[in-house]
């Protein structure tokens, strides 16, 4: 059994940003016309006026300032409220596959190694661009991989998953090393036109390197274990799929896009969370006191302080949990990546390290890692 590393990472960050500012005039245009466009109900009281947002009651809701998209003029016309997106032919790159391309060759390129390095590519995402073939294999023939590729999809807690899917292939020796993608295309699947989410989600991709620990450079993350916990829940889903067509349901319908009861989540997942990481830690013969830094979930502010506190006893510093979601928001699996990717070059040797998210399922994975 080989001893497993995280050797690298890497970051694409789309072009474009929408400010808080922005996306509240777009949104406030928007309720100004559909209140208009349906006076007759609202004032007879079959129909509930759409209200306005404001950027204070986004920031108060979720930490967030702004967010990365890879289209804006789309999400901000109050007419359609969506990314304007152009299909590609079947003989081009795929959206998806172009930016998780980019974000892997960041993560090579920052530790001088290629794609012959590399026996797998893992696509873990919470929205996966097609059914198939697989983005995984489109995105291991681009970079040029040999060995295998698939997709797999634990929502926000994907990328978590993928690096225990990842250390095991690794560990056993079934590959040197392998790349984990994580293109998180959130915008498409965001329900722009609901005040209580219309500001959560941003669009990116991380990479991560998971490779044998004798092949690795100086200054790698060993994984000293991973922990993966499911427990079923509806208070996060998404009913779009490819039955939708059969069922003759309206590509409109509030539930074909992302929606929660975000309430019971906030009150559900802290402990949750909080449990795990220490339970995990304890495994390890570990408190969470010994614990450098956590990286965690970027979904929510309150949510991190939270779980901070029930861990750490206290509230965490920005040095304890890092926050990168006031400048991406949401972002899905790829959220924690960023926060490590970000947020690790003052680790000295032997420091230890906590990658942990959260998400629908629910679903909660974390890494415990050791600086070398």
């Amino acid at each position: 059994m080989h001893r497993v590393c995280i050797s690298s990472t890497g970051l694409y960050v789309p072009p474009h940003t929408i400010s808080n500012a922005e996306l509240v005039d777009t949104f406030n245009r928007f309720a100004d016309l559909d209140n208009a466009a349906h006076a007759a109900e609202i004032a007879q009281g079959s129909r509930s006026a759409v209200p306005h947002s404001s950027v204070e009651f986004i920031e108060k809701a979720s930490g967030i300032h702004q967010r990365y998209v890879l289209e804006k003029s789309g999400v901000l016309d109050p007419t359609r409220m969506r990314p304007r997106l152009t299909p590609r032919p079947d003989n081009t790159l795929s959206l998806m596959a172009e930016i998780a391309v980019a974000a892997a060759q960041d993560a090579l390129q920052r530790i001088g190694k290629s794609a012959a390095d590399v026996d797998g590519v893992i696509c873990a995402a919470a929205n996966m661009q097609r059914a198939y073939p697989a983005m995984a294999v489109e995105i291991q023939h681009a970079l040029g991989v040999g060995g295998f590729g698939f997709d797999m999809n634990v929502a926000c807690s994907s990328a978590t998953f993928a690096i225990e899917m990842a250390a095991n292939a690794v560990k056993c020796g079934t590959a040197r090393a392998v790349l984990i993608v994580n293109p998180e295309i959130t915008s498409p699947h965001l329900a722009w036109k609901d005040r209580d989410c219309h500001f959560i989600f941003g669009d990116v991709c991380t990479a991560i390197l998971v490779e044998r620990l004798e092949g690795a450079a100086p200054g790698a993350f060993e994984i000293l274990g991973t922990k993966l916990q499911t427990q079923f829940s509806n208070n996060i889903r998404n009913n779009a799929g490819f039955m939708s067509r059969s069922e003759d349901r309206d590509p409109d319908d509030r539930d074909q896009l992302f929606y929660q009861e975000g309430r019971r989540v906030f009150k559900e997942v802290c402990p949750m969370a909080a449990e795990h990481m220490g339970t995990h830690l304890a495994a390890l013969n570990l408190v969470p006191s010994d614990v450098r830094r956590f990286w965690l979930h970027q979904a929510n502010l309150a949510m991190n302080q939270l779980i901070g506190r029930k861990l750490l006893g206290h509230d965490a510093t920005p040095d304890d949990a890092p926050v990168i979601l006031n400048e991406f928001a949401n972002t899905a699996s790829a959220g924690s990546i960023i926060a490590f990717h970000r947020h690790h070059a003052d680790f000295r040797s032997g420091d230890t390290g906590v990658i942990c998210s959260f998400g629908a399922g629910y679903s909660i994975g974390s890494a415990v890692l050791r600086r070398l």
